[in-house]
């Protein structure tokens, strides 16, 4: 079993999740920026043509984020960040749903359609007059999820789950994009302090990240 994966916020939410997990298994690097995973031979094995992928040792390729961690932690007993019940996991893809559809999907496409743009306009299709509407439906989630998880530790309570790992990943690599979080939201801020002081988040990080300038 091996980790195709690159620098991405995406990519590092997989590593992330992996440190958190203990999982130590090979990550073989691809050129993001340069375009390879759009390339035929990692479309071959991935069509989305999206970083990261799982690769079994029998030759299925996962791909999607979250279709890995979850595989990956029911692989890997114990230390579940997806939780131990029915109504734990419920629970935590509850608030994975949440996180992805409210706040991390405007994100990224406000970027992808702005500041991003020149990246992906020939990869994907691109609407830049939408990055700014997209941007503002983000902020505003971030405001109502505020709201909600004050006197929690993390998204789903006390315990670290796999949206936590989303938002972060996503949030740091805003912050540097013109996404910048708003300090004002208290319970937010604590949370995301809270998360840059694991030792996964910068044991995540990519060591392209200094030379690209973003967080990744």
């Amino acid at each position: 079993m091996k980790l195709l994966s690159s620098f991405g916020p995406n990519p590092r939410m997989v590593r992330m999740f992996m440190l958190e997990k203990g999982i130590d298994i090979p990550i073989q690097d691809m050129d993001l920026l340069g375009g390879e995973n759009r390339q035929a031979a990692f479309k071959a094995k991935n069509p989305a043509g999206q970083s990261p992928a799982l690769e079994l040792d029998n030759g299925t390729v996962i791909g999607e984020t979250v279709a890995i961690c979850e595989y990956l932690d029911e692989v890997n007993p114990g230390n579940s960040l997806v939780g131990n019940n029915a109504e734990e996991k419920a629970i935590s893809r509850m608030w994975q749903r949440r996180v992805e559809l409210n706040i991390t999907e405007a994100t990224y496409n406000g970027f992808r359609f702005a500041e991003g743009l020149e990246l992906f306009k020939t990869r994907v299709h691109c609407a830049p007059e939408a990055a700014p509407g997209l941007k503002a439906i983000a902020q505003h989630n971030l405001k109502w999820l505020d709201g909600l998880i004050g006197g929690r530790d993390y998204i789903c309570g006390n315990q670290l789950r796999l949206a936590d790992i989303i938002l972060y990943c996503c949030l740091d690599f805003a912050n540097g994009v013109g996404q910048a979080r708003d300090p004002s939201l208290a319970n937010l801020d604590a949370w995301f302090k809270r998360m840059e002081a694991r030792p996964s988040a910068k044991g995540s990080l990519h060591p392209a990240c200094e030379q690209v300038g973003m967080r990744g």
